[in-house]
């Protein structure tokens, strides 16, 4: 796509902007491997690939073709092999399978041949196999029943857990070579299916999530559920399993465990993130958390960072010390961490953005992903960047960006982004929009807007606007006060945090008060929703994925727990916080024009909360428009949805606050 000069950047080019994700460095620090995301417009689909950089040679290649997808690198503990994943099969039977890659020699050659797929996997310490969770078959009396009866489920007690398994490279590759070299008609039946992997741990009793093995490859330690239900996320349990006698021992660990668990390099520690809140005030908020290492032999446990007030997640354990990642308001920083707490921080400390990071076992190389607010996310080897995806801000003109700060109602102190135009002319006020980040526990950060695709504010900007994201009570980085600012507040408090933030503009002299506009995606878009219902102080909104009415949504979404975390209770026995903070509550007093956009296969924030508060909308004689995108779930998976939903919000905007025309908008 052509790049027009002198102008900011469309909502096009924005969506056409590469997004690195995964990131590894191999151990002899001769070679990088990272995952690129990037736009197909001719096929409406991103396309992941992994791609390597060598670092004697200054040359990055992919490893995968345009339209076959790869994710998930790990170089072996030798560095002369690479592991990832890759999609076999047909249709609905395309599953992740594992594939390896020598570095000097052979392209990939698959490994697994799992009918579930690869969820997750590590490389064995001695290089000979993998571990990896897969979903275990659909249960033989379920399919049967099915056949007879037709497909159905009974909820909540029928399920397929995730199982743990091992399978040896060599074994692997001669299976998928037998296979591969037998015609299709001469096979056997089902042939193709059978898998050589050896079942570890059977997962009929517990959901596994995530694990480690220790470095002399004699102990897995697993972190499980009682069943795959999200709501049962905040009811996890460590485990231990030996690798020789096959005995599983629970840890009874009783505090809420997520993200990694790294062994320490003698294998006799480990380290994860747990939750430090209460149960009934965000259980499971692992954004509000602490590091904790363990002592396996002993069963010490120490907590290094205890007075650390951030979210925090460890990376890789090695002799220095454990790589760690964390977020400082609207920063995310990593360094090493050793056991008695002294944190060396590796990355800089003003306007950066690095969440992934990677480094070698002797610490004498790192790699990692930065964005900053001139430019977009780069790969650094040892603080070099190997990447230049930036380039497209070449002769384009950006918004400027900076973190601005004001005081709630309550007196809670609350930051946000503004977005303004490169040449501010502060003697004018300017029309204001809002556009408030999902979560509630995430942020915004004064980085290009790359990850937001449902709101163009390059082009908002370029119209004359400034754009403000508020990081609301509730949202991460802030501390553990600050999350719970937002315990039973939602929408109330919310709404005092957004419209103090406009005031505040507007005593500035910045903002005209009579144009201003407001809109969010999820959690962003039920504060819109909120907006909507509750204040005639917005001249448009927009609710992308938003919830109207909590039950509704807590009767209809995946995450029951997540309702109960923010408001106490279940609505039955609450009934009074579930009426004060829906906006649903407030329809009658609703007046603002309000763009309603919902995936139609939304299982996180179902499409009830869209028709109900389009019809409440509607009866109060509100202007409003309701979209359904077809087959899309909680968001947007393919750069054409993207694009209608940029335009959609960029047009209703200019409409109802600039006065331009609607034409076009339903085309």
């Amino acid at each position: 796509m052509s790049i027009e000069k002198g102008k900011y950047l469309t909502k096009e080019e924005i969506i056409s902007i590469p997004i690195f994700t995964d990131i590894n460095i191999s151990d002899d620090g001769e070679n990088v491997a990272f995952v690129k995301k990037t736009t197909d417009w001719e096929d409406n689909k991103y396309r992941f690939h992994t791609w390597i950089y060598e670092n004697k040679n200054n040359k990055s290649f992919p490893i995968t073709s345009e339209k076959v997808d790869s994710t998930s690198p790990l170089w072996s503990p030798d560095s002369k092999r690479l592991a990832y994943l890759s999609a076999v099969g047909e249709g609905d039977k395309k599953k992740n399978q594992i594939f390896i890659k020598d570095v000097n020699g052979y392209s990939g050659i698959q490994v697994t041949n799992e009918k579930e797929g690869v969820n997750r996997f590590k490389w064995s310490p001695d290089g000979e196999g993998f571990y990896f969770i897969s979903k275990e078959p659909l249960d033989k009396k379920i399919k049967r029943r099915n056949e007879v009866y037709g497909d159905f489920e009974h909820v909540d007690k029928e399920y397929q857990y995730s199982t743990l398994f091992y399978i040896d490279i060599s074994e692997g590759l001669q299976k998928n070579n037998t296979v591969h070299n037998i015609p299709k008609d001469f096979r056997e039946e089902d042939e193709n299916d059978k898998s050589v992997a050896c079942e570890l741990i059977n997962g009929n009793d517990f959901e596994i999530r995530s694990f480690d093995i220790s470095p002399n490859n004699e102990k897995i330690v697993f972190m499980a559920t009682p069943t795959p239900n999200m709501e049962d996320f905040d009811e996890g349990d460590l485990y231990t399993f030996d690798v020789k006698t096959k005995k599983i021992a629970k840890m009874n660990k009783k505090e809420i465990i997520g993200g990694n668990i790294v062994f320490s390099p003698d294998g006799s520690k480990i380290c994860f993130t747990k939750s430090i809140n209460e149960k009934e005030c965000y259980r499971n908020n692992i954004d509000d958390s602490m590091l904790e290492i363990y002592n396996l032999e002993t069963g010490e446990a120490i907590h290094p960072l205890e007075e650390f007030d951030s979210s925090i997640r460890p990376v890789r354990w090695i002799e220095k010390g454990i790589l760690v990642v964390w977020q400082e308001k609207t920063k995310y920083l990593f360094g090493i961490l050793d056991e008695s707490g002294d944190l060396e921080v590796l990355s800089e400390k003003e306007d950066v953005f690095c969440m992934n990071a990677s480094i070698t076992k002797d610490s004498n190389h790192i790699a990692y992903i930065k964005a900053t607010s001139k430019e977009t996310f780069e790969v650094y080897l040892d603080h070099e960047k190997i990447t230049n995806e930036s380039r497209v801000f070449e002769n384009k003109i950006m918004s400027k960006k900076e973190v601005i700060s004001w005081t709630s109602s309550d007196g809670l102190e609350v930051e946000g982004v503004l977005s303004t135009p490169y040449e501010l002319d502060y003697s004018k006020k300017h029309p204001l929009l809002v556009v408030i980040h999902g979560g509630p526990t995430w942020a915004s950060f004064p980085i290009p807007a790359v990850m937001n695709r449902a709101y163009p504010i390059e082009e908002f900007v370029e119209k004359g606007f400034i754009v403000l994201e508020p990081n609301y009570r509730g949202s991460s980085g802030y501390g553990d006060e600050f999350l719970k600012a937002n315990y039973k507040k939602l929408g109330l408090g919310d709404y005092d945090d957004v419209i103090s933030g406009v005031d505040k503009l507007i005593e500035d002299g910045l903002v005209d008060k009579e144009r201003v506009g407001v809109m969010g995606w999820s959690q962003g878009g039920y504060i819109s929703a909120f907006c909507t219902a509750y204040s005639d102080r917005f001249k448009a909104v927009s609710v992308g994925a938003g919830i109207s009415n909590w039950l509704t949504y807590y009767v209809n979404t995946d995450i029951h727990q997540f309702t109960r975390m923010f408001l106490g209770d279940n609505p039955w026995n609450d009934p009074k916080i579930y009426a004060e903070t829906s906006p649903m509550t407030y329809i009658k007093s609703a007046c603002t024009p309000t763009l309603i956009q919902h995936g139609e296969k939304d299982t996180r924030v179902p499409t009830p909360n869209a028709y109900e508060l389009y019809q409440g909308l509607r009866d109060m004689g509100v202007e409003t428009e309701l979209v359904i995108f077809k087959g899309m779930g909680h968001g947007a998976n393919k750069p054409g949805l993207h694009r209608a939903i940029m335009k959609q919000n960029l047009m209703w905007f200019s409409h109802y606050i600039l006065g331009e025309s609607l034409e076009g908008f339903r085309e």
